[in-house]
């Protein structure tokens, strides 16, 4: 120790911890403080949705509780333990959200936490190329139930084709409740309208307005119309937990400039979170133009799940297509097999190419969703658009 550190020390009464491992402290930190905590504890995964649905529940369950949630999408191995740390009260319940690329750090996660409450948002492919295949990463999300005790809950999206597999398997040995549009579940919407930036539904004979549209964010919904239902609310109430919902920066934010409106979606893509953002842009009243990145993480699933993207492109009558990256040239190949129009279909280099082009071609009552993997820093074609 330095003289001027060992000095700052004295002047200012601190310590300092000598540890052999700092992740393995804070770990064996958080496991500690968290043991401490006897109220139940909500803990949300899923391969797209968990940082909007994990917002959702707590909007839902701040109607009637003290709720402490994860801050942003601190959700991994250091995220976790650092939200559970800077809690500085006692909430009724805590809404914590957990992400994972690989088998085993769930499991980690769910040891510090040891969550009464589970919600798995989905099961798609995101990570896949670390995992090896859907059914790996089905049992890498069902790692948050491995501390699980017997009167605590899963809820599963029933729509979510694993995850009903898994359900009707599994239903005999769990308390598990089901949320979803298409299968016959616990908890269902119906009556539902998507409009350009809000989408309605009906549960339990209930109107509910999601402030944000796209069916992705009914899901969502359902999931937090399920936590507070277990949580003995009313229905009424969690309608208004659900109206306040604003998504994150970078997530689904609707820009409205002076003739034309931007989907800003760059936070992060995987098949799943693209799917549902073309989809919702295919539904706008407009020319709609979509601007889209490389999905990372895809391992030898990268050629496949690009071209997939390509056909719902390609279904979802997108006007212009434009695309910069690894990988997303096979995009507008795929789209321009099935049909699509060649004279609107541009694989560029660079980010710069995209915004000269979009800044050229780009008119009043225009859609443009941007969107791609974090890595991409689609964010600067946004600011430059």
């Amino acid at each position: 120790m330095t003289k001027e550190l060992e000095q700052y020390l004295k002047d200012y009464n601190k310590s300092i911890i000598v540890v052999d491992n700092t992740l393995d402290a804070l770990k064996k930190l958080a496991t500690y403080k968290q043991s401490l905590f006897k109220n139940p504890v909500i803990a949300i995964t899923g391969s797209a949705g968990k940082t909007s649905t994990k917002d959702l529940v707590y909007l839902v369950l701040k109607e009637k509780y003290q709720v402490y949630k994860t801050m942003g999408n601190k959700n991994n191995h250091i995220g976790l333990p650092l939200t559970i740390l800077n809690r500085d009260n006692n909430p009724d319940l805590m809404v914590l959200e957990m992400g994972m690329n690989h088998l085993g750090e769930i499991s980690s996660l769910a040891k510090i936490v040891k969550p009464n409450v589970a919600i798995i948002t989905n099961v798609g492919t995101a990570h896949i190329g670390n995992l090896g295949s859907r059914e790996n990463i089905l049992k890498a999300k069902l790692e948050i139930i491995e501390n699980f005790q017997e009167n605590d809950t899963l809820i599963i999206n029933n729509d979510n084709d694993l995850l009903h597999e898994w359900y009707l398997n599994n239903k005999d040995k769990y308390h598990i409740i089901t949320f979803g549009i298409k299968n016959e579940s616990d908890v269902m919407a119906y009556d539902i309208t998507i409009k350009n930036n809000y989408s309605t539904f009906k549960c339990l004979d209930t109107l509910i307005k999601v402030p944000i549209a796209g069916e992705h964010f009914i899901y969502n919904s359902l999931g937090a119309i399920a936590t507070g239902l277990h949580f003995k609310m009313n229905i009424n109430d969690i309608a208004q937990g659900i109206k306040k919902f604003k998504p994150e920066k970078n997530r689904m934010n609707i820009i409205n400039k002076d003739n034309y409106t931007i989907i800003n979606d760059c936070y992060n893509a995987n098949y799943d979170s693209l799917k549902y953002a073309i989809k919702y842009l295919g539904k706008q009243v407009g020319r709609k133009i979509a601007v889209l990145g490389t999905m990372q993480e895809l391992g030898k699933f990268s050629e496949s799940l690009h071209e997939k993207i390509g056909n719902i492109v390609y279904n979802e009558k997108i006007d212009i297509l434009i695309t910069v990256g690894e990988y997303t040239d096979l995009i507008n190949k795929k789209a321009e097999e099935l049909g699509f129009n060649a004279n609107n279909n541009y694989h560029l280099e660079n980010k710069e190419e995209a915004i000269k082009l979009i800044n050229k071609i780009k008119k009043e009552n225009d859609v443009i969703l941007v969107k791609a993997s974090n890595a991409g820093h689609f964010e600067e074609i946004i600011a430059n658009i």
